[in-house]
């Protein structure tokens, strides 16, 4: 069953693209993570126009974030303090990340950055929790207990003014950090069409010390705020978010976030880790393919100056 998408100007199977959002919304209740990271490129590979696809994952990681942060909100797995203070980063980031994602598509570059940003964070990220995972992995298997955390133990960031007391998560460190890390992520958020959570993550476990169960929820209430925002600004200055597919990934999202909830509770945090890291090589390794192999249509002709 086809259906017109008024904004991408494409007819797409119906039940493609609830499925895919099925799909990611499972993996966005299980690790913690929006999915865009995921179904961008998906988007891309469906023939969705890059800008389009950037500007409606947004839409959908709404929902499907809201879904699994209830579901963690349940579990008391959320630090609202920490989270606020990445949610102020990430609505600044996404203010410059829409206005960055005008100019390129004004030079025609945007379907280019897209891609060679996609290859580059996650081949980096991904290899680094591949590697850290193994290790854990390894470390549990041996019997080796290692603290994530010593008391007394610091590292430059404590070192930072502006400290602040986080009950949730235990931590008494400064605001600095997490301020940063969310004007990061937010601006990753406009400008590739992910929640961030990727970077959100493993930032918040190896950089900021939080344990990995409040990591989830705080990550996913971040995400929800941030990706809101940025699709208002998407949607009035680009004007590349369809409303049509948005609701049908939007509807497969609600639904898979809540099993992937259920899920992730069964696995240990190390186990998390690595099937999160592989689930981003493969992205990556996917789209670094797409650049260099021969393209169908040898060109393409686009209007630069289109809004």
């Amino acid at each position: 069953m086809n259906i017109y998408l008024p904004i991408a100007e494409m007819s797409a199977n119906l039940f493609l693209f609830i499925g895919m959002g099925a799909s990611v919304g499972f993996l966005s209740g299980m690790f913690g993570v929006g999915g865009g990271f995921l179904m961008t490129p998906l988007l891309i590979f469906t023939g969705v126009p890059s800008a389009v696809a950037v500007g409606t994952e947004a839409a959908q990681i709404v929902a499907s974030s809201v879904s699994g942060a209830l579901a963690q909100w349940r579990r008391r797995n959320i630090d609202f303090k920490m989270g606020t203070i990445l949610l102020a980063g990430g609505i600044v980031g996404s203010v410059f990340g829409v206005e960055a994602v005008k100019a390129l598509r004004r030079v025609g570059q945007f379907d280019l950055f897209v891609i060679l940003s996609y290859v580059t964070m996650l081949g980096v990220i991904g290899t680094l929790m591949m590697i850290e995972s193994i290790n854990a992995i390894r470390q549990a298997q041996s019997g080796i207990v290692v603290a994530s955390r010593q008391r007394g133990q610091h590292n430059w960031v404590h070192r930072l003014p502006l400290k602040m007391r986080f009950h949730r998560s235990k931590l008494y460190i400064s605001a600095i950090p997490p301020l940063t890390l969310g004007v990061f992520v937010g601006f990753l958020a406009a400008i590739m069409g992910v929640g961030g959570g990727f970077i959100m993550v493993p930032a918040m476990i190896y950089l900021l010390k939080v344990p990995t169960n409040v990591v989830v929820g705080t990550s996913l209430f971040q995400i929800t705020f941030v990706t809101a925002a940025t699709t208002i600004l998407h949607a009035t200055q680009n004007q590349t978010v369809d409303a049509t597919l948005a609701l049908l990934l939007i509807v497969g999202g609600v639904i898979g976030a809540q099993f992937g909830a259920i899920a992730g509770q069964r696995l240990k945090g190390e186990q998390l880790r690595f099937l999160l890291a592989g689930i981003v090589l493969l992205v990556a390794l996917r789209l670094a393919w797409s650049l260099v192999v021969h393209p169908g249509e040898l060109f393409s002709l686009t209007a630069l100056g289109r809004p």
